[in-house]
């Protein structure tokens, strides 16, 4: 009874938690209905974090809305790439479509980062943020990973590694275990995601 009563009084944070697993197994796979899943699993997240006054997440959530459709298209484009660069009777062919990550890219990321997340940061404070500094870091660095993560950037992964564990960190510093087991569990998704990638990839 007790496990009934914890699900229905936490519904809202345990379907992000089963939507985020699931947006993660396809995410490794790179199956564009990662995209789909991760339309409501946004949703319901950016809903949790405005309950717990944690708006930069909020926002973050409603970012990964609207960049899905995005996200749609541009791996349907690359997964199209990917299909004419290999034979179809190859059982070992890759799985995989990647885009290698330049220079100018990572310092462009770099410098927004340390523009970005300041300010970011003053913003969140005014608005009373439950935590300010911990929430604007994780914005800034997943703006940034969202859009490695639809140019197929195989370095995607570790900018979520990095932004998955000081996510974590902030959920338990604010009472949410269920959500910080789902970025524990993203952390560690993350880390076999790359090697996957790695291994699976082609550059298309």
């Amino acid at each position: 009874m007790d496990f009934i009563h914890f699900i229905s009084d936490n519904w809202d944070e345990v379907f992000a938690l089963v939507t985020g697993i699931l947006f993660l197994i396809f995410e490794i796979k790179q199956k564009n209905w990662m995209w789909i899943i991760c339309i409501f699993s946004s949703s319901v997240a950016a809903y949790v974090f405005f309950t717990e006054r944690l708006y930069a997440q909020m926002a973050l959530n409603l970012y990964y809305l609207v960049t899905a459709f995005w996200g749609i298209w541009t791996w349907a484009k690359d997964a199209r790439k990917l299909k004419a660069s290999v034979s179809s009777s190859d059982k070992a062919a890759p799985t995989v479509h990647l885009t290698r990550l330049t220079s100018k890219v990572v310092l462009i990321s770099v410098i927004s980062f340390l523009v970005a997340a300041p300010i970011v940061w003053r913003i969140l404070v005014w608005l009373n943020d439950a935590n300010p500094i911990m929430d604007a870091i994780v914005f800034t660095i997943s703006i940034i990973a969202t859009i490695w993560l639809i140019k197929s950037y195989l370095q995607q992964w570790i900018a979520w590694m990095v932004g998955d564990i000081v996510l974590t960190a902030m959920c338990i510093v604010q009472g949410m275990p269920v959500m910080a087991a789902l970025y524990t569990f993203y952390t560690i998704s993350a880390i076999y995601g790359y090697f996957h990638w790695k291994k699976n990839g082609v550059y298309v």
